[in-house]
């Protein structure tokens, strides 16, 4: 775990709520010099604390309204059989995201699509095309109660 002072910390919550301010301004808004700012962001970056920066996007205003959580059984658990199906759905666009969890199944997704026709016919032509797969069972979500992507350091 990388140790962060209290600056580091002012510098990546600033950038986790707007990730798009300059340098100039952080600089401004935790009291350093943009020099010395700019060199604590590099490091950050260097050591993999920020591992990138995005834009969040609004799902309804790009036509993508349903999100379904899947939980995801497999049949076979040897390491090939894996390392195939994280493969696989790495390559899908739908997938937002992919866990490999303990429990009951093997897999949690989380997808997002336009409707339920596209959500079907995600299931039908593209997950259940990968092999290995003993079971998919899907839960839709009807309101977001929490969407957070922030920590809170």
């Amino acid at each position: 775990m990388e140790k962060l002072d209290k600056a580091d910390k002012k510098i990546i919550a600033i950038l986790q709520q707007d990730c798009s301010l300059h340098k100039k301004e952080i600089a401004d808004k935790i009291g350093l010099s943009l020099t010395a700012t700019y060199e604590r962001i590099k490091r950050l970056e260097k050591v993999g604390v920020i591992e990138g920066y995005t834009a969040k996007i609004n799902k309804e205003k790009i036509g993508k309204s349903l999100v379904a959580y899947c939980t995801v059984s497999l049949q076979l658990h040897s390491k090939p059989l894996l390392v195939n199906f994280e493969s696989k759905i790495a390559q899908l666009d739908e997938v937002m995201e992919c866990a490999h969890t303990t429990g009951t199944f093997d897999y949690l997704l989380k997808v997002v699509v336009k409707d339920m026709k596209e959500y079907q016919d995600f299931l039908t032509n593209k997950l259940a095309d990968i092999e290995n797969i003993s079971l998919v069972q899907s839960s839709f979500v009807m309101k977001e109660v929490i969407d957070q992507s922030v920590f809170v350091l």
